[in-house]
């Protein structure tokens, strides 16, 4: 479910849901994500196209799961039993601060929509902060990290401390 800016006030005022982060029996995120859909019950699972060639020399892409074994869930108490009763769920964590796992998710749900390469990265590691001048990430917010010479901004899911980082030009960012 995509996390639209119309929906975005329905999710930061109705206080009788909550947000839970769900951890899933290994590779079952797809299958939970089918079954909550199914059941109405809100989630988000950022999923990423990932190319590999087939032992024919065939070029295919397969979508999976950016932070693997981890699934959003919106719901009351009853969201979450449904969501427990599915068979793919191993434990789950009530997330404590809605807005910013809200802030983080759009940056990143944004960026798996321009079609960037992305790479996911498993944990964040020390850099400046900074903010995105101009472009299409204008007002993003991200720490630099530098892989094989090339600068990158790290948008992070600080919640879970993960994230996914894309090249950057050095000019468009500034120092927060």
């Amino acid at each position: 479910m995509a996390i639209r800016e119309d929906y975005e006030k329905l999710l930061l005022e109705d206080e009788a849901r909550k947000w839970w982060c769900i951890y899933t029996m290994s590779r079952r995120e797809k299958d939970l994500m089918r079954k909550l859909a199914v059941l109405n019950v809100p989630y988000y699972g950022p999923m990423i196209p990932k190319r590999n060639r087939s032992s024919s020399g065939r070029l295919r892409t397969s979508f999976v799961p950016l932070f693997p074994n981890y699934v959003f869930l919106f719901g009351d108490e009853a969201d979450r039993f449904q969501a427990m009763k599915t068979n793919c769920v191993s434990r789950y964590t009530e997330v404590p601060d809605r807005i910013e796992l809200l802030t983080d998710m759009r940056q990143i749900f944004q960026a798996i929509s321009s079609n960037l390469p992305l790479t996911p990265e498993s944990r964040l590691e020390p850099g400046q902060s900074v903010r995105v001048r101009s472009g299409p990430f204008r007002g993003y917010e991200g720490s630099v990290i530098r892989r094989e010479g090339k600068t990158r901004l790290l948008l992070s899911l600080r919640f879970l401390e993960q994230g996914v980082s894309m090249e950057m030009d050095e000019g468009l960012l500034a120092p927060i």
